[in-house]
């Protein structure tokens, strides 16, 4: 690899991205690479050559340590599509003759599913043209969908929060001993893979009973048969609780936040905005039972919590970054790096480098052998997935009582 480097976020944030961006810088040093660059808000700030040198802020290894435990990105991130090569050519040569102008030879993207494909995109176009720049994709996203890979980073940290925040929950919504019970509906993000909602089985255990059913994309919603069910849970319980993913969606195709007022927004990939499923759900069974309900939507708060971050997932999300570096250096361009799962007893992971073609672009759900059969549960399997990812943790640094956090 020759050169200098450039690093980017993109997508919603993680608990662990800056980690990544971490690991990247420290592999560059170690390689000699004279500048490590940033973009500001990604491949969309690229484009108008928007830069930092993370010099200027990862002096010492103090730093690094400080990053490491800030959320969110720390160059900011983006939503941006990049448009197909053909008829846009223009783009993608700006894109190379910002490079070139800043002596970059390797192109490292922090991301989910959307920035896979535009590492395949440049890659492609680079190869195609006789660039010799070299492009890799760092993964990153707490729905933990991409292909491949066993897991991704940042979705340790989201499950250890979930799971956490949901035994907080279950234990204050006992508290009361009503013998009308309390129901809470909780909703956790994930549009069309359950990962982050399975995730609250994880609170289960000697002093938790864990949640009363989960509903998961992965699975038609039935609004009878989910009233049944708390109809039932409510007769022998003087608590109930749920979690439901935002994805949801009944037979005919609609999501269930679709049966409110929900939003017309859609990103620049086509995405339709969700939320406001747990106060749809929360309604109808006032309506139905006369219930007491509440409904709670974790939000941005189950990716941006670094303060109760999984150490696992820490860890690997630097290493994927460091090992994106060093797969770039042996010449390597048009891939992603990977988590390779080795052992559970103790648990064992490591990391390799992987075709971007077979990951851009393909969302992998929650396998169906790890959901119950009356499709409201989660079973062991998964548990025995998920659990190693959320175990450790790192101390925040705290000033005035409040974790410090590294910014630009």
């Amino acid at each position: 690899m020759k050169g200098n480097i450039v690093v980017g976020q993109s997508g919603g944030p993680t608990a662990v991205i800056n980690s990544s961006v971490a690991g990247v810088y420290v592999a560059a040093k170690k390689l000699g690479v004279n500048k490590v660059y940033g973009m500001i808000h990604g491949i969309e700030g690229f484009l108008e050559d928007k830069l930092c040198l993370l010099d200027d802020y990862l002096g010492s290894a103090a730093d690094v340590e400080l990053l490491k435990r800030t959320p969110s990105a720390f160059l900011g991130s983006c939503r941006y599509k990049l448009p197909k090569a053909l008829g846009n050519e223009a783009t993608y040569e700006k894109i190379f003759q910002i490079m070139e102008k800043h002596d970059i030879g390797g192109f490292f993207y922090c991301g989910g599913n959307d920035s896979m494909d535009t590492i395949k995109m440049l890659s492609d176009y680079a190869a195609a043209n006789g660039k010799s720049q070299l492009f890799i994709g760092v993964p990153k996203t707490v729905d933990n969908d991409l292909p491949i890979t066993d897991h991704c980073p940042g979705y340790g940290s989201a499950a250890k929060y979930i799971a956490t925040s949901m035994k907080e929950l279950i234990r204050d919504n006992e508290s009361f001993g009503a013998k009308k019970p309390t129901v809470t509906i909780v909703e956790i993000m994930g549009r069309h893979a359950g990962w982050l909602t399975a995730a609250a089985a994880l609170s289960k255990g000697e002093d938790c009973s864990g949640p009363d059913a989960i509903y998961l994309p992965e699975v038609t919603f039935d609004l009878d048969a989910f009233l049944d069910k708390v109809k039932n849970l409510a007769a022998t319980k003087s608590s109930v609780v749920i979690a439901v993913s935002e994805g949801i969606s009944l037979a005919d195709g609609r999501f269930v936040c679709e049966l409110g007022s929900a939003s017309d927004y859609v990103d620049a990939f086509g995405h339709k905005q969700l939320s406001g499923c747990a106060v749809i759900l929360a309604g109808k069974i006032a309506e139905a039972t006369g219930l007491k309900t509440r409904a709670i939507e974790f939000s941005t708060l189950q990716r941006s919590a670094t303060h109760i971050a999984s150490l696992t997932d820490i860890n690997e999300a630097f290493q994927v970054g460091h090992d994106a570096v060093v797969a770039a250096n042996e010449g390597k361009t048009g891939m992603m790096i990977t988590l390779d799962r080795n052992g559970d007893d103790p648990y064992q992971c490591g990391t390799s480098a992987y075709d971007i073609h077979a990951i851009a672009n393909v969302e992998r759900p929650l396998p169906k052998e790890w959901i119950t059969e009356d499709g409201c549960g989660i079973n062991d399997g998964y548990i025995r997935y998920a659990r190693p990812l959320i175990m450790g943790e790192l101390q925040p640094l705290f000033v005035n009582g409040v974790p410090c956090h590294l910014v630009r």
